[in-house]
Parts: C-alpha cells; structure tokens; sequence
C-alpha cells in the first residue's frame, strides 16, 4: 500500500501533524506538573477507589439550650460541600449524621487548604470598627486608636503609629494605596464630595482611651469602650494573642487581631452576616467599558443584606478615621476593614486595595463561601479505606477491555482492513482521554471514581458510533458510483452533521446530569461530557484525516476486495475498474 504525497493530502496531513501536537502539548503538561508541581503520571482516584480521610463535625453552640434544627444542618452541609470542591472536581461526600453532625470524607490525602477550610468554625460577620492600631506591642512605642492603614498584597491593612488612616477615592486608571475600600458601582469612578464628619456619643482621647458618657446608641458609638475593655485591648499583642479562645458574641464588642497579625482592633457589635452576602467575585475594574489594571472584589447582597449595609455604610460615611471603616470577620479574625467612601444603598459594593488577583481571589472565595449558619469543632478525624478497591477497579478495566475488543471484532468483520481506522482511532482516543484525566487531576483536582470509569467505558461505544456513521456514509457514496476520493468528502459532508449532532445531545445530556445530579453520579457525567469532545477531536483531527490520505492509496482507492470498499462487493453502480481509483459502467469505454 502506497500514498501518494501530493497536495490532495497536504490538508490531512496537516490536521494529523495538530493532533500530534495536542498529543505531545498534553504529554508535556502531564510530565511539567510531574516534574515541577504536585501532579502525578496516573489519574488521581476517588473516594470508592483509593480511600481518604473521613472528619466528623460537631455544632458548637454558645447557648447550650438552643438546639440545631435540619434546617440549619442541611445549609451548613451545603456550604461546606462548596467549599472542599471550589478547587476542582475532588467529589468529596458531605452527609449529615444523627441530625446534628456533619460527616465529611475526602478521596486521598486532604490538602492543608481543604483542612483549614472544613476545621475552621467559619462564621463571617462585619462589625464596626471602634478601634485600630498596630498588632505588635513594641517597647518603643505605645499603640494609639488611629494609625495609618495600607493595604498588603492580601488586601489586610498594616497600621503605623503617626498619621491617620486617609480616606481616598479611586481613580480611573490609578493605583490604590492605603486601605481598602467599599465604593458603590456608580461611584467608584469620581465620588469627590468630602465626608461630613460627626461625632460620636462617647469622648476619646489621643492615646485612644475613651469614657463612655451614655448607653451606645448605634455599633460605632465609642461608649462600647469601657475602661476594663480599653485596657484589655491596650494589653494585646497580636503575636500572642489567641483568637480562638473568644468568645464571639454578635451582640457585644470584640477585640481580636487581623489574619496576617499585623494589625488588631476593637469592633462593635455584628451588623451584617455572611449570610446576607449572594456573591462575591473577584476580577478587575470595569470603566467606562474598559477592563482597568485594578483588582477589585465585587459584592452583591441579599435583599435584606442590602438594607443592612445600606444602613451601616450610610453611618459610617459620616465618621472619620478609624470609625469610617467596617471589618470583615472570618473565624473571629479579621480578613479585611475596607474605609467606607459612600452610603451604598443598591447592594452591591466594591472592595478595593492593594490586591493581586490572587489574594482577591482568596477574599472571595473566603466571603463566598465562609458563611455558615454556626460553628463547628472537629469530633474525630480517621483513615478510611476503599469502598470498592482495586479488585472493583480491576473488574470495571476488565469490562472496559471486552467491550473495546468487541467493536473491534465487529469492526474488522464488518469493515475488513477498514476496520483497523477503528481501531487505531480508538487507541488514539484512549491515549487522549488518559492524558487529559491525568492532567485533569494535577489542574482541576478531578478524580476518577467507579461512575467515572462507567463513563469512559460508555464512551467507546460513543466513538464507535461515529466511525459507523462515517464509514457508512462512505459506502453509500462507492454505492452511487463515486470514486473513494470523492466518496470521502461526500460522505463526510453528510456524516459530519450527524456526529455533531449526536455528541451534542450526548453532551447536553451530560451538563445536565452533572448540574442536577449529585455524589458519584456527577463523576459519569464529567468523564462522558470530557469524553464526548474527545470522540469530536478524534473525528475531526484523526479519523477524517487518516481516510482522506488512504483514499489515494491502491489498497483501499483501488477498491481492494479486503478493504471494506470493494465496489463489486458493495453493489455500486460502477463495475469495471479503469485505473487512477476510477470505475465506469460495464458499458463505457475506458
């Protein structure tokens, strides 16, 4: 068998030499994230294959007469759910035990990200702050109630001890300095009005004490500072300070620390819960249409969560230094105490500083996700080990391997050697899909469970449909008389709308399984959608290709008796061979 290499073939050819670099592009993917990162050669098992770890969580409640009702277990589930898998694909299980416990069970070995996440009590609140100063005692100096705040690259603000912490007001195309700041979207771009100032029920002095003189008439009013609470913060040295022994009650003022340490505070009671926030996303300034350089994290709130903010912020506004701002705190530390530089009544708000987009990622993620309904302790912590193992593994590649070797059976008795196109698509096929699940697991954090490898086995017969669809239409044109050349365009005009159309129903079906459906059975869903593009790529950059190249060959242009495309065999219209993969009717002069 001979191919010509003429022009006729440069096109396949070259869709060959890109799926040879997709191919090699992945494979070098793989080894990088191997060889330099935390990936590995194999794809990365799931819970039933491989085992992990499995945590048991318990409510902790400050009033031990209160109880947790379903309600409050099941949005607490939820909420950890997002947050173990907003790093990929991991399919943890997040059950519910006895009506108050939380069970969670992780596939391999956790993360130290995915640990804190689920440990950590996680109750997001904003409070007022009443005091800030620098969270590290020094014997030079002594801390006083305003400082000058800038924002570090994780969007927390650093305090020093001489000048106030400014008030400033994004411009277009500027970078921000100081602290971060809340600024509603339509005054993001020239809010210039200067803050009215006013003042607050209770005195202070330039040390930062502060005598109360009536009962607090709103969280920013200084007379939550008692004299013994003024001299417990004093004391504070956020290098020492163990914020995990507070007690966290939303109704009174807290003292605790920022999570970098650098900064410590005085807030005023609870104002504003997570769970007023519906989302929160980080990405870059939108101006006038443009995307700017400046890294923001926008918040929208709940209809009730707009009122409140609405009515803080608008307080706010109209104090001055560190009254002005308005602490975000995640697991009784605060993670962010953006100045507020409008009243935002419309429910959305921009957080802006000194962020990279990765510490505004993290912000988001962490006010996303952070709200849970209560506080957890961590009961126990155990090694699981496989639900199903490597014996079940085993069994599902073993069916695996019968069904490939079937289409091949059939492949070859139906097609001759034309069925070796079927077999080598499915080889490259099967070289693809390892690939990509292999680097799947290092990017996305998927892992392929017993569902998933149902998936991948399904898929072959999904491949296989398609070569059918193709090598069929192929015949019907060698039936009507066509050369195998013209026979292979044609019947590729006509197959190709036909495969598409099947694997997009094949693929419809799959993003609606997994967005509805839940544990295992989202992993056949991801494994047949991530299956069904690669059964498209195959056809499109392999299978295609290859027939168009052995068109001009003598075994199968000839029309070969073993090649699947005798036309004698396939009763065409044409009858007598006359050369160059041409036939012309018995009748016809050569």
């Amino acid at each position: 068998m001979t191919v010509a290499l003429n022009p006729r073939t440069r096109g396949p050819r070259r869709a060959l030499l890109s799926f040879v670099a997709i191919i090699l592009a992945l494979g070098a993917l793989v080894i990088g994230a191997r060889t330099w990162g935390t990936g590995q050669l194999t794809p990365k098992l799931g819970l039933d294959l491989e085992g992990g770890t499995e945590m048991v969580l318990e409510p902790v409640l400050s009033d031990s007469s209160v109880t947790v009702n379903q309600g409050q277990l099941d949005q607490a589930r939820d909420i950890i759910q997002q947050r173990v898998n907003a790093n990929g694909v991991a399919e943890a299980t997040v059950t519910t035990q006895g009506g108050r416990n939380i069970v969670v069970s992780i596939p391999g070995q956790p993360t130290a990200e995915q640990l804190q996440a689920i440990r950590k009590p996680s109750q997001l609140r904003f409070r007022a702050v009443l005091e800030a100063a620098a969270g590290r005692l020094t014997p030079t100096s002594t801390p006083t109630a305003t400082g000058t705040a800038t924002g570090t690259s994780s969007g927390t603000p650093s305090v020093t001890t001489t000048t106030p912490a400014p008030a400033f007001t994004p411009a277009p195309g500027n970078t921000l300095t100081g602290s971060p700041a809340l600024v509603p979207p339509a005054l993001r771009a020239d809010t210039t009005t200067p803050a009215p100032t006013a003042t607050a029920s209770s005195t202070s002095t330039g040390s930062g004490t502060a005598t109360p003189t009536a009962t607090p008439t709103s969280a920013s009013d200084l007379a939550w500072v008692t004299p013994a609470l003024q001299a417990e913060y004093t004391a504070v040295d956020c290098t020492k300070f163990q914020t995990s022994e507070l007690v966290d009650d939303p109704a009174k003022p807290l003292i605790t620390c920022s999570d970098d340490l650098n900064e410590k505070y005085l807030l005023g009671p609870v104002e504003v819960d997570g769970t007023d926030i519906s989302s929160a996303v980080a990405g870059y300034r939108q101006q006038n249409g443009q995307t700017t350089n400046i890294v923001v994290v926008n918040l929208n709130f709940t209809s009730d969560g707009a009122k409140k903010f609405g009515a803080v912020t608008t307080r706010l506004y109209g104090l001055q230094g560190n009254l002005n701002r308005f602490a975000i705190v995640l697991d009784r530390k605060v993670i962010s105490a953006p100045t507020t530089n409008a009243a935002i009544l419309t429910g959305q708000a921009e957080i802006s500083g000194n962020f990279t987009i990765e510490s505004a990622r993290s912000l988001a993620k962490q006010l996303q996700f952070g709200a849970l309904p209560m506080s957890f302790s961590l009961q126990t912590e155990n090694d699981i080990s496989p639900t199903l193992g490597s014996e079940q593994l085993k069994l599902g590649l073993l069916a695996g391997l019968i069904g490939l070797l079937l289409v091949v059976g059939y492949s070859l008795v139906q097609y001759r050697l034309l069925g070796l196109v079927t077999v080598v698509s499915l080889v490259a096929a099967a070289l693809l899909t390892y690939l990509t699940l292999t680097w799947l697991g290092w990017a996305a954090n998927f892992r392929l469970t017993l569902a998933g490898v149902t998936g991948v086995i399904v898929s072959i017969g999904v491949t296989a449909d398609s070569f059918i669809v193709y090598f069929e239409r192929i015949r019907d044109e060698v039936r009507e008389g066509r050369t195998l050349a013209a026979a292979v365009e044609a019947g590729w005009a006509r197959a190709r709308r036909t495969i598409i159309a099947a694997d997009l129903v094949n693929l419809l079906a799959a993003v609606v399984l997994y967005i509805l459906a839940a544990s295992n059975v989202r992993g056949f869903a991801f494994t047949l959608g991530v299956t069904t593009l690669i059964d498209l790529l195959i056809v499109f950059l392999f299978t295609h290709p290859i027939m168009g190249i052995l068109a001009h060959t003598t075994f199968f242009g000839g029309g070969h008796p073993w090649s699947g495309l005798s036309p004698d065999r396939l009763g065409a219209k044409t009858t007598r061979y006359v050369g160059a993969g041409r036939f012309v009717d018995a009748g016809a002069k050569a």
